[in-house]
């Protein structure tokens, strides 16, 4: 047999090629990291082509997680292979203003470790090891040298810049306005990332993300929540003249501001400014959210002519907490005090003050305030306790039996047996019907995982497989939601479009980042989240997503990163898998 100028074929799959084409059996011819043929026919194979029989598999492009917080987990285990082995090949980090491309190693920690529920001493200490870089570019060079597993792309984040340019406690310091000459180098910084490449600027406007670490800011919102509007304007306007990406967290809990979002990214009489936005969901807390925020993109898209996008998830939003460390207790001033002690007895001291108790209570019950999170404790399972009577039932169930006010018996619990009590909540895109509007929605890219945060929290790792599974199952009971090729493209080439990414498409010339999976294992597994440490950070457990085996193979620049279900052992040991992702 003569020599084959492929160096991979996958033969015999349902290929789709991510620009929503209906599928059709094909045969893909790999060389040099990138796709050689597609063919209809069998493609010629010598003795060193290896062959993958994907018959009876769909072939795809690697999914794109539009949305992580990766920027520390990938200096210490660059194979990211949590994402990988569920078929991720690409990921974008430096979202919500936060990135750790400029800034010292102690602020970094403070605004990145609280927020992102990573341990701080960990990723502290890997800051002070490893930061070799003092620039925007540099670190991008940085991250060019590190054995990469997906190809990773970055945004610049606000809080970052704005504490590097004004020193982090001025950049903390409501009554302090940056000087004209601090903002021309946010301005000048801005220019320089994009011309290496930068996705674009990531900004926080959502108070309840905090400052962390010991020293006296602790607890104060991000830099970028200080920031006047007009301030994010002189960034906005140079986003729109270079056609990149304006992403924002609003003031989910008021939800007012969303507006300014929208009205940023309004086309009329000017160039659209691309502007993406967390999230659209059916939550528990305000039921027809999506629904109302859905028709209000849809009018300033179509008739303001925006370019305004929700980041959206394609299925339900379940939340892990052990004790009180959970996100959503930000959300009013109770909650963020407890969060705000760090020493186990003196927390215990406050939940069982009688007067903490009584202004946790009235802010927890009050029908005023504005919330996200549900606040209903008959919407929750005790999971783990050192006392095994509570395993399995609600708060208020717990509460019932003692004849006590539910929130007396949360505190109770809480001050008792701190992070050892790890219980289980819903918070949204629970309703079938609803999710499906959502993954549907024009507006909506699929998306922000949060992938590398909120370890003990949450899983999001494998939402593409769960995308796949929703349209999947909507088809078997004929109702479909979207053919399968489309919710291919929105997992892929339409996200990598809109950024402007070189990936997401199979197309002869492009990169050979391939997923290859058996529809027939997207299962329920898919739900089942276990705990498994995290590689480098000292042993700390989180929650890890399973996919039942339905990932077999996964090629990153034509290289084999996961076979069999299993990633390579040289997955982030050497380099060859992913690269850096630059907007050009």
């Amino acid at each position: 047999m003569s020599a084959s100028p492929y160096e991979l074929v996958i033969a015999n799959g349902l290929f789709f090629d991510g620009r929503g084409s209906p599928p059709q059996v094909r045969h893909l011819g790999i060389r040099d990291g990138r796709v050689a043929a597609l063919d209809e026919a069998p493609l010629p194979h010598g003795p060193g082509t290896r062959v993958i029989d994907a018959t009876g598999r769909w072939v795809m492009p690697g999914f794109i997680d539009l949305h992580t917080h990766y920027d520390a987990e990938v200096e210490l285990a660059p194979s990211l292979s949590e994402s990988v082995r569920h078929g991720v090949t690409s990921v974008m980090v430096g979202s919500c203003s936060l990135s750790l491309a400029v800034g010292t190693p102690e602020d970094l920690a403070d605004q990145f470790c609280r927020v992102e529920a990573i341990p701080y001493d960990t990723v502290r200490a890997l800051l002070e090891r490893h930061k070799d870089w003092d620039s925007l570019g540099g670190y991008l060079s940085h991250l060019d040298g590190l054995p990469l597993g997906p190809n990773v792309g970055s945004f610049m984040g606000h809080s970052a810049l704005r504490a590097h340019v004004m020193g982090l406690e001025r950049s903390l310091d409501e009554r302090v306005k940056p000087s004209a000459d601090e903002l021309g180098r946010m301005e000048a910084l801005l220019h320089e990332g994009l011309d290496a490449g930068y996705a674009g600027l990531s900004i926080m406007t959502l108070p309840w993300d905090k400052i962390g670490g010991s020293r006296d800011i602790r607890s104060r919102p991000l830099p970028s929540t200080f920031a006047s509007w007009s301030e994010y304007r002189r960034f906005t306007r140079i986003l729109r003249e270079r056609r990149r990406v304006f992403q924002g967290v609003p003031d989910i809990t008021t939800k007012v501001n969303v507006l300014l979002f929208l009205w940023e990214s309004m086309g009329l009489f000017r160039q659209p400014l691309k502007t993406t936005v967390i999230s659209m969901m059916d939550t528990r807390a305000n039921r027809g959210i999506h629904w109302q925020i859905g028709l209000l993109s849809r009018f300033f898209n179509r008739v303001l002519k925006a370019d305004f996008r929700w980041q959206a998830l394609p299925e339900i939003f379940d939340l892990w907490s052990d004790g009180i460390d959970l996100v959503v207790f930000e959300e009013f001033g109770a909650g963020a005090a407890a969060l705000h002690l760090q020493e186990a007895a003196e927390r215990r001291r406050l939940l069982e003050d009688p007067a903490y108790r009584a202004r946790f209570k009235r802010q927890w019950k009050s029908r005023l305030l504005p919330k996200v999170f549900h606040r209903d404790f008959n919407q929750s399972e005790v999971l783990k306790a050192p006392d095994p009577t509570l395993v399995g039932r609600s708060f208020a169930d717990i509460a019932r039996e003692r004849g006590q006010d539910v929130v007396d018996t949360f505190l109770d619990l809480v001050a008792r047996h701190g992070p050892e009590l790890r219980w289980y909540t819903v918070m949204g895109n629970d309703r079938p019907r609803a999710l499906e509007s959502i993954v549907s929605h024009p507006d909506v890219l699929i998306g922000f995982s949060d992938a590398g945060a909120h370890l003990r929290n949450m899983a999001h790792y494998n939402f593409p497989l769960r995308m796949l599974r929703l349209v999947r199952e909507a088809d078997k009971r004929g109702e479909p939601v979207m053919p399968v090729e489309r919710a291919v493209h929105r997992l892929t080439g339409e996200i990598a479009d809109w950024l402007g990414l070189d990936a997401g498409t199979l197309e002869p010339g492009r990169r050979a980042d391939v997923v290859v999976l058996d529809p027939e294992r997207l299962g329920a597994e898919l739900d089942t989240p276990r705990e498994s440490p995290v590689e480098g950070f000292d042993g700390f457990v989180r929650l890890v997503n399973q996919n039942g085996g339905a990932v077999e193979t996964v090629l990153i620049n034509g290289r084999l990163a996961v076979h069999g279900g299993v990633p390579m052992p040289e997955l982030g040991r050497e380099r060859g898998f992913g690269r850096v992702l630059r907007i050009q």
